[in-house]
């Protein structure tokens, strides 16, 4: 262990602990630790040990988390207060840090995630006889989880009930600029970032370096684009995935780069009225995913509709690689999964169709998807990711029932006409006719020819036949709803 370099002043330092609210801004860990008026030592956790319920985060998410932390490493360094850089155990390193600075307080956020929710009670219950406390800050939020609750007491599990309550009982305060000075506290050592290897080692990462700019400055200036650009048409936008209709806020927001505060405030001073509405509800519908989360641990990897448990999913590791790399030959599905895997981001519109086709059309069990998602999205947020399969799954809270089974094709026609998203993410199909694009199995072969398609080479046929598919789905269903009858 490093040893502590001696502070100028005789007053204890706190830690100020990062975790998913990357940013100075608005953010109320620091400004307590700002305003306590001790010195403050930034510190920042790699915990990536796998561990029920802890979980490591995907390959996308290290990738963003690389330059955040860069970003928010300079931000710290013009106030000329070091972030410092532990990698190992959350709790143990914690009480580490403690221990080797004297901390009298340790200030961070509370997330919804049941590992930070363990890893917050073992730090809590160790420092309880120490002259230290665990100081915990709503810095991802709107509302408090524990808070929010029905007339009778009890957590929401349907989100229209949830949202009244949200609007009636939640207070969004304006947001506050970042600390203009930071006490330095003593030195310590401090891992490399480069040394944690975040970034891939085969170079796969492009598409998102030019999509994305990870960091408060990049999510201001996101924020400050779709409220000047997009979120007026919002309602109507949001579910065409060829066009850029949506804030695509969502991994700097899952990431803390920004705070729900800030993005409410800012929105609610754009033009029309109807978008701004319908994405303020899009904020609150992320505030209930935590709130499910929070009170019902078990959605990670649990149906919250327990007769689900002996759903008859099927085995299809065949179908399950090719819906994972964008070959399942429906093109809106594909499309959208070469798009996730290009930038680490997927259309939610199209989000809800790929996860249709492989829950239900597939009977591929939803924690596949998820786990992939997990993998794949910058924004992989436990909550918004569990609760939203459990969602397509039927499976979950205020989930859609599991009969709804999205018909690609008519997706595909209905928000994408004219083929824009599918010839973007699939230019193998970019000669096709509008009329043929999202099915070209049914396009006459002369069609087919002229626009140098060959089914089953340059592009793959369909791995599920749709309507035999949604026949098996329904059968699946007939089962459990016999046995639960």
């Amino acid at each position: 262990m490093a040893r502590v370099t001696k502070s100028k002043t005789k007053q204890a330092p706190v830690l100020l602990w990062f975790r998913r609210d990357l940013r100075l801004a608005d953010q109320d860990a620091v400004a307590a630790a700002a305003e306590s008026g001790a010195p403050v030592v930034p510190v920042f956790i790699l915990d990536d040990s796998d561990r029920r319920p802890h979980r490591a985060i995907g390959g996308a998410s290290r990738w963003w988390l690389h330059y955040s932390l860069q970003n928010l490493g300079e931000s710290l360094e013009r106030l000329e207060n070091p972030l410092i850089l532990r990698r190992g155990d959350s709790a143990k390193t914690i009480l580490a840090l403690v221990a080797e600075t004297g901390a009298s307080a340790v200030h961070t956020g509370f997330m919804p995630d049941p590992g930070d929710r363990t890893i917050d009670k073992t730090v809590h219950d160790a420092l309880t006889d120490k002259d230290c406390q665990l100081i915990r800050h709503r810095t991802t939020l709107l509302h408090d989880p524990h808070k929010v609750k029905t007339q009778t007491g009890n957590p929401f599990r349907v989100f229209t009930p949830f949202s009244k309550a949200f609007e009636a009982q939640v207070h969004v305060r304006p947001p506050t600029p970042a600390p203009k000075h930071l006490s330095a506290g003593p030195t310590l050592a401090s891992d490399k970032l480069a040394d944690w290897h975040l970034l891939p080692t085969i170079p796969w990462d492009k598409g998102m370096a030019e999509e994305w700019t990870p960091g408060e400055a990049g999510a201001a200036e996101r924020l400050a684009d779709f409220v000047a650009d997009a979120v007026s048409d919002y309602q109507t936008a949001r579910d065409i995935p060829g066009e850029a209709g949506t804030s695509r806020l969502s991994p700097h927001l899952h990431w803390g780069e920004i705070s729900p505060w800030q993005v409410w405030e800012a929105v609610g001073q754009a033009k029309g009225h109807a978008g701004v509405t319908t994405y303020r509800r899009e904020l609150i519908w992320r505030e209930f995913a935590a709130h499910l989360l929070w009170h019902y641990p078990q959605l990670v990897d649990q149906p919250l509709r327990t007769e689900f448990s002996d759903f008859p999913w099927r085995d299809d590791r065949a179908g399950e690689t090719a819906w994972q790399r964008g070959q399942t030959g429906i093109p809106i599905v594909d499309a959208g999964l070469r798009e996730l895997w290009s930038i680490g981001w997927m259309h939610n519109r199209v989000r809800m169709i790929v996860a249709s086709l492989l829950v239900k059309h597939l009977l591929i069990p939803w924690q596949t998807g998820e786990s992939w998602f997990w993998d794949t999205l910058v924004d992989a947020d436990l909550a918004n990711n569990c609760v939203s399969w459990q969602w397509v799954a039927g499976c979950g809270a205020d989930a859609a029932p599991f009969f709804r089974i999205f018909n690609p094709v008519l997706q595909g026609k209905k928000f994408d006409p004219k083929g824009y998203y599918v010839r973007q993410w699939l230019p193998e199909l970019k000669d096709l006719p509008d009329a043929h694009i999202h099915e070209p199995w049914a396009a006459p072969e002369i069609i087919l020819r002229a626009a140098k398609v060959s089914l089953g080479k340059t592009y793959p046929m369909p791995i599920v036949d749709l309507a035999e598919g949604r026949a098996r789905a329904l059968a699946a269903l007939k089962q459990i709803s016999g046995r639960n009858g």
